[in-house]
């Protein structure tokens, strides 16, 4: 039973909601919202990471902290570029950093962590060749900004997840 209903109450919340939208109760609405709220919860399902151990957990509360910390200054750096913009010229670019991170939990917070930072974004990702493609609002010194990455966050999620 678990195998097909993974997530019952998904399921019929899902098949509820689409019968609610369509305000009707005839049976192709009703087939249709079944059919909704089933593979609904096989795809949650099928999306759910395998579990796995913390294996440094004073190191993940490092890392929050750092982000943390990272987040408050690039904002701040970023609303000073914004706020005055004749100041210096800025180069906005993308930078390509090849990494040494692998598994999948540690890559997503370190997409989590980049989306979140003002002024860099993940921009793509090449698993056949373990590179990451960043843009940056301000790139002064690429290699700077690679060894700066790969030492604050790349080095922690690695102790985190690996």
């Amino acid at each position: 039973m678990r195998r097909w209903l993974p997530y019952p109450l998904l399921s019929a919340a899902l098949a509820t909601a689409w019968l609610l939208l369509n305000e009707s109760l005839a049976a192709g609405h009703i087939l249709l919202g079944l059919v909704f709220g089933l593979g609904g919860g096989l795809l949650l399902a099928r999306l759910q990471a395998p579990r796995g151990r913390l294996r440094r957990p004073a190191a993940a509360v490092e890392l929050v902290l750092l982000v943390l910390e990272d987040i408050v200054r690039s904002n701040i750096a970023v609303a000073g570029i914004v706020l005055s913009p004749a100041t210096r010229q800025r180069v906005a670019g993308f930078l390509s950093m090849p990494l040494e991170l692998r598994h999948p939990g540690g890559l997503a917070v370190l997409a989590c962590i980049i989306t979140a930072t003002p002024g860099t974004s993940w921009a793509r990702y090449d698993a056949a060749r373990n590179i990451v493609t960043i843009h940056v609002l301000d790139l002064a010194d690429e290699e700077e900004w690679i060894r700066t990455f790969k030492q604050r966050y790349e080095r922690r999620l690695r102790e985190i997840f690996e």
